[in-house]
């Protein structure tokens, strides 16, 4: 009997999380924004675009929420292309595994609106800007690049193992 790969919780955990996150931080401020809030603003960080309150919030969560809606669309759907074509049988990958990135990998874009959400929550709460969004990018995107780097090199002495271990 072969097992075959079923939709686990873990393999959207961090897109999740992150909504969530979102979600708490929309809750915290909602009573500190005036009814209309800087929304965009130019380099200086003098703000050109208003909105009113909830529809910030709308605009905000809601491309977190469809991302959370992708990354579970592309683990059901690798689970069930798994099924049909039963790709965790033998074939030496390690199927869970590769779904669990592709369904968390979406965190990455999330945290990146989060920051730009938080960003704007807390300049037309206290009037003050975290950090500017360019230097929040290459820190996130550093980071990225540096862990995947690492995962790149783990799979490579991993296969390296695996092809030079004999056949039992």
């Amino acid at each position: 009997m072969v097992d075959r790969l079923s939709f686990r919780w873990s393999y959207i955990i961090a897109p999740v999380i992150v909504f969530l996150l979102s979600v708490i931080l929309a809750a915290y401020f909602y009573h500190l924004l005036p009814a209309e809030v800087a929304v965009r603003f130019d380099l200086d960080g003098t703000p050109n675009m208003w909105l009113g309150r909830e529809m910030t919030l709308v605009w905000m969560l809601l491309p977190q929420l469809l991302l959370v809606l992708l990354a579970a669309g592309v683990a059901w759907g690798a689970t069930r292309l798994d099924i049909i074509f039963g790709w965790a049988g033998g074939s030496g990958v390690m199927v869970g595994r590769l779904v669990s990135f592709m369904g968390n990998v979406v965190a990455l874009p999330q945290l990146i609106l989060s920051f730009a959400m938080l960003d704007i929550l807390s300049y037309n709460s206290y009037q003050t800007h975290i950090l500017p969004m360019w230097i929040f990018l290459l820190i996130v995107l550093g980071l990225a690049t540096v862990a995947l780097a690492v995962l790149g090199v783990f799979f490579i002495f991993r296969a390296r193992r695996a092809m030079s271990q004999p056949d039992e």
